[in-house]
């Protein structure tokens, strides 16, 4: 009768463990990012980040091909440590921020690529133009409660895209036109009130 107890009592802390971790999940943007990296005259690589990342994502740790992710990044909140340069990549000359604020990425389809990674395609919205991309992603992690009680969960997830493709053609011969994105996420599922 004990054992048949303590296996009741396990499956039903398995199953509100998952159920905690199942569901929709906040970007925390404290501790979010998107990182880039680009050739620059063909001799060096320039990296840089979009500080300001928000959005949520859908996890399902029993079928993560039900996976999702809805990210928007700030284009004026770019990042290469040189003021000018910063000034110069939201400009005309390459985001136009003042005409397009945003870059988004919206899911469309998630397959298990190997152990804890993920292939997410959806579509990718910079400079006004959409294109459909695919993020390599590590993760999502195991998730983790913190010290308030809410759980979180960690992924990091990666593609290049040619920049031309999205009308962005600045510096043509000086800056490259592949980019590498990353984007490192921590999500926070609040505690149930």
């Amino acid at each position: 009768m004990s054992r048949f107890i303590l296996t009741f009592i396990t499956a039903l802390a398995m199953a509100t463990t998952a159920a905690a971790q199942a569901g929709t999940w906040q970007i925390d943007p404290n501790h979010s990012a998107a990182q880039f990296s680009v050739r620059h005259l063909g001799v060096s690589t320039v990296r840089g980040a979009f500080t300001k990342v928000s959005g949520s994502a859908k996890h399902d740790p029993a079928d993560p091909s039900k996976d999702s992710l809805d990210a928007t990044i700030d284009a004026n909140s770019v990042d290469t440590r040189v003021e000018a340069r910063d000034n110069d990549l939201r400009s005309p000359h390459f985001l136009e921020v003042q005409k397009y604020p945003t870059i988004t990425f919206h899911s469309k389809t998630t397959k298990v690529a190997g152990p804890a990674k993920l292939q997410i395609t959806g579509d990718l919205t910079m400079h006004g133009v959409t294109k459909e991309v695919v993020l390599d992603v590590d993760g999502p992690s195991a998730a983790i409660k913190d010290p308030w009680g809410n759980q979180r969960i960690g992924a990091s997830a990666t593609t290049k895209i040619t920049r031309q493709d999205f009308g962005v053609s600045g510096a043509p011969g000086v800056v490259g036109d592949e980019i590498t994105i990353t984007i490192d996420v921590e999500l926070i599922q609040p505690q149930a009130k």
